[in-house]
């Protein structure tokens, strides 16, 4: 197994209890659409995940192996999302998560423009924090249409995302730095 880190599952947008026959159907299906010859979708990076994935879960052996440190770490990330500290859901820190996010995807959009989008994965280890505690921001910011979700699973800035994130960095910043008023 490649990089255990990776989450195959994920990868192939299929459940973890999928049967052999939808794991090979929806990575056919993926492999089309990502094979690097195909001029309209293809992306050798995103075809080579989808190809280390099946290549793991089609295989029952590997797929075992791979099941047993893919179980722990879930187990590790629910564990995390309910010992969350009050400071975690705090207003300010999901206001920070929220802006973290976009900084992300504002940088990645101005330094790639022809590949504008991210992986929740990705985030979740630029940020350090598990994919369980994104989920809400993911959706707000969804919701306010300050990021979209491509047909891939990428996420990427809108416009009005970037405006937000211009409108409310520098403030946020400031008031960090600032000692707290005391009554």
């Amino acid at each position: 197994m490649a990089d255990t880190s990776d989450d195959y599952y994920e990868v192939l947008q299929i459940s973890p209890n999928a049967e052999p026959d939808t794991v090979h159907r929806v990575y056919r299906l993926l492999a089309q659409r990502f094979h690097p010859d195909n001029k309209q979708t293809g992306s050798e990076a995103r075809f080579r995940q989808i190809s280390e994935a099946y290549g793991v879960l089609s295989d029952p052996a590997k797929r075992a192996k791979y099941d047993v440190t893919y179980n722990a770490r879930r187990k590790d990330r629910l564990r995390l999302v309910s010992n969350a500290t009050k400071d975690e859901n705090d207003f300010d820190a999901e206001q920070l998560v929220r802006l973290a996010v976009l900084e992300v995807l504002y940088t990645r959009r101005r330094t790639e423009p022809s590949e504008p989008g991210v992986f929740i994965l990705d985030i979740e280890q630029l940020l350090g924090r598990p994919r369980e505690h994104l989920q809400f921001t993911v959706w707000y910011l969804a919701q306010k249409e300050f990021l979209r979700t491509s047909d891939d699973s990428r996420l990427t800035i809108t416009a009005a995302g970037v405006e937000y994130l211009e409108q409310n960095y520098q403030s946020v910043v400031q008031r960090k730095r600032l000692p707290a008023a005391r009554p």
